[in-house]
């Protein structure tokens, strides 16, 4: 029973590595399996209302965050609140305005911008396709319609210069982002198609006119699904591990536990991969006027939400970097998590991570609650690291917390690799912590 049940948690995990090619299909779909479970949707424009023990709501922002709420037995000012964050942006690449580049022999490619930090290379002479969001005209100027897009097939492809014409490709090739990544959309056959490649596919994917559509934003998409690999199928190949399976990882915490003392947050983020400074990012003041208004109806008093920040614990779900055999001299020689090992912990010097003694102790606890077992990450001294999501929040919300993340490989890759076994990991540490 217990390896059905793992199976299925790793199923519902791939399928939604593979409905979630982009942040706002992302979003959708956290919403979506939000609604199921009893949440409802709350319009941030509207009054708030009395909030009871056991209520569970959520709202977006921009159609890509994502923030639940499920209401504890006792005020937020005496006990809290628990809240896990992750983000759904990945690295990729933008299509651009005007984006059709007509070529020699009909050839249609792209004009494309990098988001994020992506291992551009390999994105290369692999099947791509196109998702994101597309703006329609509604009743008046400033309320115009949202549609989702995800073309469900191989649509485009970013080809190599073949090695005869760069001998030197293995001793490694600088890539212009301007002219090297632009990826094969197609062929013009008449003139009509001229231009017109790219509102074709939009227009017979969506059942609308072309003079209809206002605007969007739309990105490349790896093609291939998700899947596990590795003699015992130990291991998960897909885009966007990073930072989609702690988005998951979350939402199963969240939807699987019952009322508790504390007010449980679920919050996903965008644009951590290019600096959260958004109306939708972990450096917006939105998540905190939302714990504001909550704590504010349940007690009638301002000062409660002060009071809750100081009993509350957040828990910033970010991946880590897993020992790569292939370059163990690129890691901290007595802090590198392995693949299968647990969660991990984070640590920087420089304060790029919110984790301390204190809350890392914190999670380490929890997780031997749970039975799991956990690892620790500091980068090798000469290597510098990244950041993550939990100090750009507390910057705004001074919260008690901790940076964590289930280790992989090659990470912000087009494919990248983790484990299976630190999936069900990081699921039951969620869990116990939104238990406690």
């Amino acid at each position: 029973m217990y390896i059905m049940k793992t199976n299925d948690m790793i199923k519902r995990l791939l399928d939604f590595l593979d409905q979630s090619p982009v942040n706002f299909l992302a979003a959708h779909h956290i919403a979506h399996r939000l609604e199921e479970a009893g949440y409802r949707h709350v319009d941030p424009r509207e009054p708030l209302g009395k909030v009871e023990t056991g209520d569970k709501l959520y709202v977006t922002k921009n159609d890509s965050s994502v923030y639940a709420f499920h209401i504890g037995r006792l005020p937020m000012a005496e006990a809290g609140f628990h809240m896990i964050c992750a983000h759904c942006d990945s690295p990729t690449f933008r299509i651009k305005p005007n984006a059709e580049m007509l070529c020699e022999g009909g050839i249609v490619k792209l004009n494309t911008e990098v988001y994020g930090g992506p291992i551009m290379s390999t994105w290369f002479d692999r099947p791509l396709t196109i998702a994101g969001r597309v703006i329609t005209r509604g009743e008046d100027a400033l309320s115009p319609h949202t549609l989702l897009l995800h073309v469900k097939r191989p649509l485009l492809q970013i080809s190599n210069l073949a090695i005869h014409f760069n001998r030197q490709v293995n001793d490694g090739v600088k890539l212009s982002r301007q002219k090297d990544v632009l990826p094969i959309l197609g062929i013009v056959t008449d003139e009509l198609e001229r231009g017109n490649l790219l509102m074709n596919i939009i227009r017979s994917e969506l059942h609308i006119s072309q003079e209809d559509i206002l605007d969007f934003d739309l990105y490349l998409a790896d093609a291939t699904p998700a899947c596990t690999f590795g003699c015992h199928d130990e291991f998960i190949s897909s885009g966007r591990l990073d930072d989609l399976s702690m988005c998951y990882a979350g939402l199963e915490a969240m939807t699987a536990t019952a009322t508790t003392d504390a007010t449980k947050v679920l919050a996903i983020f965008d644009n951590e991969e290019t600096g959260s400074q958004t109306k939708q990012g972990a450096a917006s003041p939105f998540l905190s006027m939302m714990l504001k208004r909550i704590a504010l109806m349940q007690s009638g008093s301002e000062e409660a939400f002060c009071q809750a920040v100081e009993r509350a614990f957040m828990v910033s779900a970010d991946n880590a970097h897993a020992w790569h055999p292939n370059y163990s001299e690129k890691y901290d020689p007595t802090n590198h998590p392995v693949l299968g090992g647990g969660p991990v912990i984070k640590f920087n010097a420089a304060q790029k991570y919110a984790s301390d003694a204190v809350s890392a102790a914190v999670f380490a606890e929890l997780c031997r609650k749970a039975g799991v077992p956990c690892q620790r990450f500091v980068n090798h001294s000469d290597v510098a690291g990244g950041s993550t999501l939990g100090n750009i929040l507390a910057s705004s919300i001074p919260l008690r917390g901790v940076d964590m993340g289930n280790a992989i490989l090659a990470m912000h890759s087009c494919r990248e690799t983790g484990s299976t076994a630190d999936h069900l990991y990081c699921v039951r540490a969620f869990t116990q912590f939104f238990s406690e």
